[in-house]
């Protein structure tokens, strides 16, 4: 019975994440470029009473054995990096990845970041920066008489001057990839950092010989929580936190007739 009480603490427990990982889902569905995260369990360790394949006899061996289980525990709440949907703005600098890849974005300490929200804006000098003001890499600056802003497929980034016909090139956005995209870091803001488990970044320019995605000029990608699919998941996490507090109170209804004995 001991055995049981922690068991399904460990499952109640577990079910807890879940639910927090489904309130963060939910919370971020409006917001750009944001990826779900999925939440993943595992067992515990196990009590072996019988070792499966001892010896029972001279010739025979048990088939299965004996092994008590001692509960769950959440492993791990992977990015899930599916493709959102594409929202039209009137923003000539909004831009989404049409497929793999992630704006490089250079954060005040010098480092990279890597975001899929492509929501840019100009700064004071010209550059286009991210919605916190942080430049995206590499530095791309346009004129403030510019106009006609466009940004083709590949990234190529060109403008007009006024009373002039032919464009101006004002730069060429590259993307970064990673072997293990659901390995990065998660900063906040929409921005990943890279770990052991992403491996380093690979730099290209979009629609390239990478496997990188090509730019889509006046959209942004929207979240990819399915609202739906939260709900349904938030119902099981309900019904299996249910299912745990149940046998820990038919182990404590046991606990109670065991003390009840002596009388």
């Amino acid at each position: 019975m001991t055995r049981a009480l922690y068991s399904a603490a460990s499952g109640m427990k577990a079910q807890e994440t879940n639910i927090d990982n489904i309130a963060n889902n939910l919370a971020n569905a409006n917001t750009v470029g944001y990826k779900m995260r999925r939440a993943q369990f595992q067992d515990l360790m196990y009590q072996t009473v019988v070792q499966p394949g001892t010896a029972s006899g001279q010739q025979t061996v048990v088939p299965a054995g004996l092994q008590l289980g001692l509960g769950t525990r959440a492993a791990s709440n992977e990015i899930v990096f599916t493709q959102g949907a594409f929202s039209q703005t009137s923003n000539p600098l909004d831009v989404v990845i049409q497929g793999r890849g992630f704006f490089q974005v250079r954060q005040p300490s010098g480092n990279l970041a890597y975001t899929r929200a492509g929501e840019f804006q100009l700064d004071k000098d010209g550059n286009l920066v991210t919605g916190d003001g942080n430049p995206i890499e590499p530095q791309i600056t346009i004129p403030p008489d510019a106009q006609a802003i466009t940004i083709a497929a590949d990234g190529t980034v060109t403008y007009t001057l006024p009373n002039q016909i032919a464009a101006q090139q004002a730069g060429q956005i590259q993307l970064a990839n990673f072997q293990n995209p659901a390995g990065l870091n998660s900063l906040g803001n929409g921005l990943y950092m890279p770990t052991d488990a992403s491996g380093d970044a690979t730099v290209g320019v979009p629609g390239g010989a990478e496997g990188l995605g090509s730019l889509l000029q006046g959209y942004t990608e929207q979240s990819n929580v399915s609202i739906v699919d939260e709900f349904i998941n938030l119902i099981q996490a309900q019904r299996s936190y249910e299912a745990n507090s149940k046998v820990v109170s038919a182990a404590n209804d046991m606990y109670q007739q065991v003390n009840n004995l002596q009388r």
